[in-house]
């Protein structure tokens, strides 16, 4: 009878284990997300360049994100982020575009950064367009929907090239 429970005891230790083990994100495949998120950023940038629609640009970003962009306050939260949007591409002259390459992943897969390059132009402080050429890093979170989501979007402008130096 104590080897039949023994034997039932591990039985069930092994099948809650199986369980458990089947339930965690196995199914994490570094190079599907890669290309997934390498994807929904370019989608991003592109409805950005396009500046027509703010609640969709918004929407890649999650309700808690952060920016924090040269020359800007920090910004925190969808409702300070759809402002800001939108006021840019209500701004004449305004322009964006960014290519993000690298993600890197959090072991469990719930988690990537990337760095990427931007280029903006706005009016300069005379009025005449200026263009920015930023780099950056954006972290991006997996939420509950299997959507990448940014939640950390910082950059800084590029150090001036030796031509532009002298």
């Amino acid at each position: 009878m104590k080897t039949i429970l023994l034997i039932s005891g591990r039985s069930l230790l092994f099948a809650f284990l199986f369980i458990f083990v089947s339930c965690s994100r196995q199914d994490f495949d570094p190079a599907v997300e890669r290309a997934k998120l390498l994807h929904q950023d370019a989608e991003w940038a592109d409805l950005a360049s396009e500046g027509k629609d703010v609640d969709k640009i918004v929407s890649y970003w999650s309700d808690d994100a952060v920016l924090i962009f040269p020359r800007q306050p920090v910004l925190e939260g969808k409702a300070a982020i759809r402002a800001y949007v939108a006021a840019s591409l209500n701004t004449p002259g305004f322009k964006i575009h960014w290519a993000s390459e690298k993600p890197v992943f959090s072991p469990d897969g719930n988690l990537a950064y990337m760095r990427g390059t931007d280029e903006f132009s706005v009016p300069g402080p005379n009025g005449t367009p200026m263009t920015l050429h930023l780099r950056g890093i954006s972290v991006w979170r997996l939420n509950a929907d299997g959507q990448w989501r940014c939640v950390v979007d910082i950059s800084n402008e590029e150090p001036p090239t030796a031509a532009a130096v002298n």
